[in-house]
């Protein structure tokens, strides 16, 4: 038989035991709407590709052109000894690096993600600027342009263990 003692402290784990629940599921459905940094680029999701659009013509372009074709002669360095922003179409080497290796270097940069303290570059990172949806959505617009092959070959980089 319960007593009024035991009767509460099992009401008191049932509501909190309950919230968890809800508080995961809540959780659950929210990070299942967001793409992530890690191998979760989505090319063929319409509506992300057409905001990273969106926000790739407003942050990315005028760097890396309208086209994704980076700047002429990206391949050599300009006078102040910084790298021209290379293309992310097929003729660069975007589509050679992991979804999260992209992530990482545009939301935090070249020097932070690889660890050069001096290095000095014109590409900004984001972190603070776009959010991790729209780091995602511009990544997934880059990776919508590319040809068949070459995405399926970027498919497998995500593949591979690290």
């Amino acid at each position: 038989m319960l007593n009024k003692t035991s009767v509460s402290s099992w009401r008191g784990w049932a509501v909190a035991l309950a919230a968890l629940i809800s508080a995961g599921a809540a959780g659950w459905l929210y990070l299942g709407e967001q793409p992530g940094p890690a191998g979760l680029l989505r090319p063929d999701d319409a509506g992300l590709v057409a905001e990273g659009a969106a926000v790739y013509k407003e942050n990315c372009a005028a760097c890396h052109g309208d086209n994704l074709q980076g700047e002429d002669n990206w391949r050599s360095r300009k006078p102040d000894g910084r790298m021209r922003a290379p293309p992310h179409d097929q003729s660069g080497h975007t589509w050679h690096h992991d979804d999260k290796l992209l992530f990482n270097l545009t939301k935090f940069g070249l020097a932070k993600t690889a660890g050069l303290k001096d290095y000095e570059t014109d590409m900004p990172a984001y972190d603070g600027v776009l959010s991790d949806r729209q780091i995602t959505a511009v990544l997934s617009f880059i990776k919508s342009r590319w040809p068949a092959e070459i995405r399926a070959h970027h498919d497998t980089l995500n593949q591979q263990p690290k």
